[in-house]
């Protein structure tokens, strides 16, 4: 029959200089069994007198390195830039990344949505842009689970700053369409 045991967590300072311990930093963990409980101990390396009487155990650790979060290259306004920048955009690809936008917009609550549209197989989605009240028709393209992380690989370079790889892919595809004979709607 397995028993549990409660260990508190680490104070985050050394309880006999009561000096803060930082992040990454080494210290030692002494525990003392207190019946269905143990009690912890924790000793900065400087202040380490050895293991003291009494101790049920003792271990050296680290204090944990919090992980931080990636800053985002761009913000809101960028966002809604890039978003009316696609406005007249007809190839795939960017007609995808705008849908996907539009959605990321909507969550931060940029756009609203204002109601469907289809015609034939073409579902249109009708959005307001908060700031200045303008419409916006955002088609629906439909997408795949492959094609979705196929955006979504596109919008993460592009947040975090690799935007290189996502002109490259679309360039590429524009190259693809002209050799198709069909024009890219930005030239």
């Amino acid at each position: 029959m397995a028993q549990q045991w409660e260990v508190g967590s680490t104070t985050g300072e050394c309880s006999t200089s009561g000096k803060s311990l930082a992040e990454g930093e080494e210290f030692y963990a002494v525990l003392f069994d207190e019946g269905s409980t143990f009690r912890r101990v924790d000793y900065s390396v400087d202040a380490w007198p050895g293991p003291p009487e009494g101790a049920y155990c003792f271990f050296k650790t680290r204090v944990p390195v919090k992980e931080k979060k990636k800053r985002l290259l761009v913000d809101n306004e960028i966002l809604v830039s890039f978003f009316l920048r696609l406005v007249d955009e007809t190839e795939l690809v960017r007609v995808q990344f705008r849908f996907v936008l539009a959605l990321i917009l909507m969550r931060k609550r940029l756009i609203k949505y204002d109601g469907t549209k289809t015609e034939g197989d073409v579902e249109t989605w009708r959005m307001i842009l908060v700031s200045d009240k303008s419409v916006h028709e955002i088609v629906n393209p439909q997408l795949t689970d492959d094609q979705i992380e196929g955006v979504s690989e596109q919008l993460t370079a592009i947040l975090h700053g690799d935007m290189g790889e996502w002109v490259e892919q679309a360039d590429d595809g524009d190259a693809d369409s002209r050799a198709d004979g069909q024009d890219d709607a930005t030239d």
